[in-house]
Formats: C-alpha cells, structure tokens, sequence
C-alpha cells in the first residue's frame, strides 16, 4: 500500500460516525448491509449516512452492489489487510516480538469473522 492510499483510509476512519459504519460492516461480514439498515442501526440520518458511506466508498474501504430496490454495503477486507499490513510493516524495527502480539490479535479477529481468509 502507498503513503497516499494509506492516508486517505486513515482519513475517511478518523471520524466517529465514519468509523462506526466501517466496524458494522465489517461485523457484518461479506454480505454486508442495505444502506436503510446502517441507518436504523446507528441511528443517523440517511443523508448523514450517504455522506460517511461516500467518503469510505472513495477510500476504498468498502464497496457496495445493488440487490433490487436496496444498496449493499459491504467491509473490503483486502483493502482493511492492506492498511493493517502497512500500519505494522515498520513497526518491528529488527524486533519481530514487539509485533507478534498484534498479528496474533489479527489472526483471531480473522478466525473469528471468517472474513479475513
């Protein structure tokens, strides 16, 4: 992953609503969510909603299909690994210990969603 992109997923994160959409959807797993149930889950207003949805969208953190008259939204986990992969890349400087336990930390959450393989 380049600094750019990087910058710009962390970007469209750092925003309470924006990062709980993000965490839903990837609670959700890879069927995702229809744009009405974001709402009525986190309880914002749908134009509140497109405008979070729209800026991950072009972060490249989720993507979306339409299913009849609904929106899916669904977490891209590739895209989710890339970032982790680069927030970690640097952080071992020689010491690969430091790091372990948050890989063993992202291995369960994997595990455990399923989503991650």
């Amino acid at each position: 992953m380049e600094t750019k992109s990087a910058v710009a997923s962390l970007g469209a994160l750092a925003h309470e609503g924006r990062l709980s959409t993000f965490r839903l959807l990837v609670q959700a797993g890879p069927g995702g969510l229809a744009a009405g149930e974001i709402a009525r889950r986190l309880g914002v207003l749908p134009n509140t909603l497109s405008a979070s949805l729209n800026l991950l969208s072009h972060a490249g953190l989720i993507g979306s299909r339409r299913e009849g008259r609904s929106i899916i939204y669904s977490a891209r986990y590739d895209a989710m690994r890339e970032l982790l992969a680069f927030l970690m890349e640097d952080c071992c400087g020689g010491s690969p210990e430091i790091c372990a336990p948050l890989a063993a930390i992202a291995s369960q959450a994997c595990s455990a969603e399923g989503a991650c393989a």
